[in-house]
Parts: structure tokens; C-alpha cells; sequence
């Protein structure tokens, strides 16, 4: 029996019918975004934006009424993600807090964590990071160190966080932290936490990119108190909040879509300048994207079923960093065009941001090598 689960799934008719909508939404309040702007879609910072798709009630859309949402279907929600992603939509401002932050409170946070935070994001007005990695640790999370320690009333974190995406501009972020330590299980001990990103103590400090962008971050704890209240689910369980947050994190469309504005671009170029080898590239691209969506919208199916998919959404994960790699450089071997980021056509542009973009793919949401190691498992090989 197979170890992994791809059921064929069919949208339905009401979440092809939001398609219709959010294109339109998006065809409008694009109109004035170049190429090389949507290229980088979902690094693209615009609270404004996302405080307009939160008022159509596209965040936020498969939670309780009770907490903003909308309780509309995963699938419909995977309309709204695709779409946003082929159009190059500026999603940046929600795109953590909607896709894991909130999906982690539902699961593991209390009541009252729920309703402060959650209708917040659903409004478009709550930016999260993730305060996962750590400079010694990389994707190796059972390592972390970060301490967390009790007093008299409260936490005290200390440590620091490493490639922490938007933390320069997080009202919060949820932290894990080692809580207590077992020599015999590495993976024992952590705990999360929400966290107030203007608690003192918090310092930010940016890390620029190759393409130049200052989105990641080395985040710095000292003596940071924080409340009890702000632990979030139980002591100790970080480890199994964090696998189920990664799920989140690793299964849906933006794990193939990442490099979409480079082969859009190439097919239009194509069709002015039709050549055999271009065509089978490019039905070769198709097929591959096409499995790809097909597998991506299984996990959404899974989703709305109440399953994890974490082992399904670890393998398109990684099958889909590998395709949005190998874009720029097909597209470069097709069209003979060098990249110029400065003054270059459109095409020119997009091409030299993602060269310079996609070497990262293999590492944000946990590297190749951690991802092949899951998928072992997964397989009993390991």
C-alpha cells in the first residue's frame, strides 16, 4: 500500500464561480503593476492590498464566523491563493498570518488568543513572521536552542531567530522555544508562543537577499517577558504544533507557482517566435505544472476533509521548488536574452530577479535534504 495519498480532485462549482470574482478583483487593481513587480508576489509588502482582499472576505475564508472568517471551503480557498498568485498579486501583508498563523491558533490556541488575534488577520490589518530557524540550526529544528524559562509571572526568552520573513514589519510572531531539555529526545521540550513584536527586548535586524530585497531577518531575544497567557496549546508540545504549522506551510499552490511570471512571459514570447524545440519545452513545462496542480489540490481536498497531509505536502514541496527552478534557466536557454535587472526589457528583468530568487526556494519551508529525509520516512527506508 502506497505511503502516500493523491486523490484526483475536481473543483467544485461554487469555488470556480469565486474565480470568476477574484480575477476580475485582481485584473482591476493590477492594472498598474509591471512584470517585474508581480514576479515577486508573494514577498510583495502592501498592507493596503490586503486589507481591500479582506474586505471581499478572501482571508481568513475557511474559519469561524466567530472569529472573522467566513467558513468557506478549502478549495475555494485554493481559488483565491492560485489566482492571486498567476496574477502576481502583492500578498506579502497576510500571506503568513492567513495561511499558518491563524490555522495554529484554531488548532492549538485558546479562546481567548482566538479572538484577539484572529479577526485581526481576517481584516488584512495583522502582519505575522515565523520564529523558527536559528543561526546554528537551520532546518534542523529538534536542535534549537532559544531558551525559554519560567518566572514568577510569566516567560523570559532569550536567543535569536534567523531568516525571518517580514519580522521588520510583524505586529507578531509565533516563536518556538525550548522550555526544557531531554539528552534522549531532541524533539521534547518545545514550546510556542505569540508574540507581541513590540515587546522590549525584541531587536530586528535585516539580511539582504541576492536580488537585494530585505525581507529576511535575524531577530534577537533579551530577556524578553512575556505573559503566560501568551504559551500557546501545552508546555512541550511545540514539536507536533510545528509539524502540523509546516503542513500548512508546504501544501499549497505557492510551492510551484513561485517562478509563473517567467513562463507566462516565455509562452508569449513563443508565440511571436514559434520553433519546434520551443514547443516541446514548453508542453514539457505544462505537463509538469499540470501534475503538479493536480497534486496541490489534493492536499486541499485533504484539508477540507480534516486530514494532515504533512508527508503528501513535503513531496509536492519538494517536486515543486525543483520546477520553479529550472524556469529561469529554460527560459534563458529558449530565448536568447541575457538578464539585465536595471534597464533591460520586461522579460530581461524578471528573468535576472528570479535567477537571483530561486536558489532560496530549496530552502524556505525546510531544505531539499530535510524534506528527502521526511519522504524516507515516510517510505520506511529510513
Amino acid at each position: 500500500m502506497s505511503a502516500f495519498r493523491f486523490d484526483i480532485c475536481r473543483l467544485p462549482p461554487e469555488a470556480e464561480a469565486l474565480r470568476q470574482k477574484v480575477w476580475a478583483f485582481f485584473e482591476e487593481e493590477l492594472s498598474h503593476m509591471t512584470p517585474l513587480q508581480r514576479a515577486d508576489s508573494w514577498d510583495g509588502f502592501d498592507r493596503d492590498f490586503s486589507r481591500k482582499m479582506a474586505a471581499k472576505g478572501w482571508i481568513g475564508l475557511t474559519w469561524p464566523e466567530r472569529y472573522g472568517g467566513h467558513e468557506r471551503t478549502a478549495l475555494e480557498r485554493y481559488v483565491v491563493l492560485e489566482e492571486a498568485l498567476v496574477a502576481g498579486a502583492p500578498v506579502s501583508a497576510h500571506w503568513i498570518a492567513e495561511r499558518q498563523s491563524g490555522p495554529l491558533l484554531l488548532n492549538f490556541g485558546s479562546e481567548e488568543q482566538c479572538h484577539k488575534i484572529l479577526p485581526g488577520i481576517a481584516k488584512g490589518e495583522l502582519v505575522f513572521c515565523i520564529g523558527m530557524s536559528e543561526p546554528d540550526s537551520g532546518s534542523d529544528l529538534a536542535s534549537l536552542r532559544s531558551p525559554a524559562k519560567r518566572s514568577d509571572d510569566g516567560w523570559l526568552l532569550n536567543g535569536a531567530k534567523v531568516w525571518t520573513t517580514n519580522a521588520h514589519e510583524a505586529d507578531y510572531m509565533i516563536g518556538l522555544f525550548r522550555t526544557s531539555t531531554d539528552p534522549d529526545n531532541r524533539r521534547g521540550g518545545l514550546s510556542q508562543f505569540l508574540i507581541d513584536m513590540k515587546t522590549p527586548g525584541i531587536t530586528v535586524n535585516p539580511i539582504v537577499d541576492l536580488p537585494g530585497r530585505e525581507h529576511f531577518n535575524e531577530v534577537v531575544f533579551e530577556d524578553v517577558h512575556l505573559s503566560h497567557d501568551c504559551l500557546i496549546g501545552t508546555e512541550g508540545e511545540g514539536w507536533d504544533q510545528v509539524t502540523a504549522e509546516l503542513a500548512y506551510e508546504r501544501s499549497g499552490p505557492e510551492r510551484y507557482l513561485s517562478s509563473i511570471q517567467i513562463l507566462l512571459a516565455l509562452v508569449d514570447e513563443l508565440k511571436a517566435n514559434p520553433s519546434e524545440r520551443g514547443t516541446i519545452a514548453v508542453g514539457e513545462l505544462m505537463a509538469r505544472l499540470a501534475t503538479l496542480r493536480a497534486m496541490s489540490l489534493s492536499l486541499a481536498s485533504m484539508l477540507e476533509k480534516g486530514q494532515n497531509p504533512s508527508l503528501e505536502a513535503t513531496v509536492v514541496k519538494d517536486l515543486g521548488t525543483g520546477f520553479e527552478q529550472t524556469l529561469p534557466d529554460i527560459a534563458q536557454s529558449l530565448i536568447d536574452l541575457e538578464p539585465d535587472p536595471d534597464s533591460g526589457s520586461d522579460m530581461q528583468m524578471v528573468l535576472s530577479f528570479l535567477i537571483q530568487a530561486v536558489p532560496s526556494f530549496s530552502l524556505r519551508g525546510g531544505t531539499r535534504e530535510i524534506l528527502r529525509g521526511i519522504i524516507a520516512r515516510g517510505l520506511g527506508l529510513r
